[in-house]
């Protein structure tokens, strides 16, 4: 279909063609006899084309009539107008020297505009000049006569008018020549030839004795023509075409004819908006920093150092907005030298992930006072956190480490596995399955176990450390086995070169949390300071004399002062008679000191636990347990994992007794 054919008909262009008569140009003609496309529309006259006289129809002033250096001295930005490979300055507006002052026209910028050098304008105008290509220099701080501010600078091509001046003579005067030097681009005027001069006016290229166009003040500033209006018919004509014609200032004489190449440097205040983005980060790093308080603040402040490991933990918040996360990791000492170990990720962000987590950790605290094994802990962890929030779910590894054993019992809810190298440098990690995150429910969990000897090291993390969005996350596992076994020193050294190893920035994505738990190698003196002994108990009652004759002994070699190795029998006899009276057979006690404390423990096949309860004056039993509790610094009890319980007393050793013994 011809669109064009059909378009004269819409009702549109009728309006359009009667709007153009009302103005007085000349109305579209109709299409000839049988021709099917209809006559083309008469094109707008160019932008600096010379108006018809104001009696003339069309006479009406259009926006195209308006003047270069009218509108360049009225816009509020800064203006600039250089040519040349020198960038000899052709023009500056009104807004630019109020804030840098005034500026002599005609020298490179160079010199006088040492604002633009500052701000390394000048190789960014060379490359405008080379490319034709505008650059802009974005919120660069510029000092003015003022005050300071920020501004935008975009250096944009353009073209000037010929230099020749008459006689092919160039111009030498930058101020006369933006005054009074170049013509419309549109034809002359009626009874005028090209390149020839209306009376009154100054010839292109022409001087005043004082070295200033006529019509022009000294200094460049443009003041009342010879007929006493303040902007001559001279000085319209000019300024139609000043971009064009200040390019008349190149000092250098170019072919007649040939145009030249200049750079309009435009600058606009940003001042505000800089400082409102500044005011605005600032509140954001302010919030972040809140978030990120409230985060540690939810996380142990000191972590608990058991007698027979070295732990340290690593916790960095992901991202750089002021949502934080939900990882957590805490250390529990259980007592009788066990330790329990956790770390878990409440998945999200925000407050409501951190409040999740608090609530969770607390909880795990709560329950670990029980005693319970890893698995059940899980259970009721798996509970709560449903009750908590549905709609939320976290993964948690829970372990308890116990001296004894040298091993660690854990169980996972959705939690990555434990990655441990032992003293030979073999990393490996805990192969038994893990259950679904907590908030599931429907789920019984269970507890494995990993060997952790003398001298090896274990690492619980988060899944920010080895989850990226662009590998699968077993590979970041397997960077984790080989970042640990060329890792060394202290637990805190280690979990450092962790981060590092794994590409953990300050702008990474996901929260971090890592704990790495040490279990040291002691010889020497250092050895000396922990000791192990243990008795069978058989028999019946001829049980107890033996076990206080055995402690008795112990506690002698290892040279302790007479009061704490008087308390040492006595809880020792105490808790075999309880033992011998309530528990099955096995029985047995242990006796272990560490740096710090003495640990009395006494385990039987029997699952009820003591539980301390006043006695009346006239019992004969009931006081066993009231006994230990005053005499000792903490007691407890637990179930064991084969079946029966264990009943433990813990003393604090003298400052005597944490040096090694000659």
């Amino acid at each position: 279909m011809n669109f064009t054919r059909w378009s004269a008909r819409l009702p549109g262009t009728q309006r359009r063609a009667a709007v153009r008569s009302d103005r007085g140009g000349s109305p579209q003609a109709p299409p000839a006899p049988g021709s099917a496309v209809p006559t083309a529309r008469e094109e707008p006259p160019e932008p600096f084309e010379t108006p018809p006289p104001a009696g003339s129809p069309g006479g009406r002033p259009a926006a195209r009539e308006l003047l270069a250096r009218d509108v360049l001295d009225q816009v509020p930005g800064l203006v600039a107008v250089v040519h040349g490979p020198e960038h000899r300055i052709a023009y500056v507006n009104d807004a630019y020297t109020t804030v840098f002052g005034d500026r002599s026209l005609g020298g490179p910028a160079r010199e006088l505009l040492p604002e633009l050098t500052e701000l390394g304008l000048l190789p960014l105008m060379d490359q405008v000049l080379r490319s034709g290509k505008p650059r802009t220099l974005k919120a660069r701080r510029a000092r003015g006569l003022s005050r300071s501010g920020h501004y935008t600078f975009t250096c944009t091509p353009v073209e000037l008018s010929p230099a020749d001046g008459p006689e092919g003579k160039p111009h030498t005067d930058g101020a006369a020549t933006l005054a009074a030097t170049g013509t419309a681009s549109g034809p002359p005027p009626d009874g005028a030839s090209p390149g020839s001069t209306s009376p009154g006016s100054t010839s292109p290229g022409s001087t005043s004795p004082g070295g200033t166009a006529p019509g022009s003040a000294p200094g460049g500033t443009a003041s009342a023509g010879g007929d006493g209006q303040p902007d001559g018919a001279r000085d319209r004509a000019a300024a139609r075409a000043v971009l064009r014609a200040a390019g008349a200032a190149d000092r250098r004489p170019a072919r007649p004819g040939s145009p030249r190449k200049g750079v309009m440097v435009f600058a606009t205040d940003v001042t505000d908006q800089v400082e409102a983005a500044e005011r605005l980060r600032t509140s954001e790093r302010r919030q972040r920093e809140t978030a990120v308080t409230l985060q540690r603040s939810l996380l142990p402040q000191k972590l608990e150092q058991p007698d027979d490991l070295r732990v340290a933990a690593t916790y960095q918040p992901g991202g750089t907005d002021e949502a934080v996360g939900g990882d957590w990791y805490d250390v529990i000492t259980l007592g009788a030298g066990r330790t329990a170990l956790v770390i878990g990720d409440v998945m999200g962000r925000g407050v409501r992930a951190a409040a999740v987590m608090g609530q969770l950790r607390t909880a795990v605290r709560a329950y670990a006072r029980l005693d319970l094994p890893p698995h059940e802990v899980l259970q009721l962890l798996d509970g709560l956190a449903a009750e908590i929030d549905p709609n939320q779910i976290a993964t948690c590894l829970y372990a308890v480490h116990d001296p004894n054993e040298n091993r660690l019992v854990h169980a996972s809810a959705g939690h990555l596995p434990i990655i441990v190298r032992d003293a030979d440098g073999t990393v490996h990690r805990a192969a038994e399955p893990t259950g679904p995150p907590l908030g599931t429910g429907g789920w019984v969990h269970t507890s494995g176990s990993v060997p952790l000897e003398p001298g090896a090291t274990a690492v619980l993390y988060t899944d920010g450390l080895v989850e990226r969005r662009d590998a699968d996350i077993d590979d970041g596992v397997s960077a984790l086995e080989q970042a640990l076994a060329g890792a060394d020193g202290t637990p805190q050294a280690v979990c450092d070169r962790l981060i590092r190893a794994l590409g953990v920035t300050a702008d990474h994505d996901d929260d971090v949390a890592v704990l790495v738990l040490q279990h040291p190698a002691r010889t020497g003196h250092d050895a000396e300071l922990f000791h192990n002994a243990a008795l069978d108990l058989l028999g019946g009652v001829e049980a107890a004399p033996r076990a206080r004759a055995f402690a008795s002994g112990v506690l002698t070699s290892w040279r302790f002062p007479t009061e704490l190795h008087d308390l040492g029998v006595l809880a020792a006899s105490e808790l075999v008679a309880n033992s011998l009276q309530h528990g099955i057979p096995p029985m047995r006690l242990r006796l272990r000191r560490t740096d710090r404390r003495l640990i009395v423990e006494v385990t039987d096949g029997d699952d009820h636990l003591p539980r301390r309860r006043r006695a009346e004056p006239a019992d004969e039993s009931g006081r066993g347990i009231s006994i230990i509790a005053t005499i000792a610094s903490s007691w407890g009890s637990r179930r064991t994992p084969g079946g029966g319980k264990a009943v433990w007393c813990e003393f604090a050793l003298p400052d005597s007794c944490r040096t090694p013994y000659p």
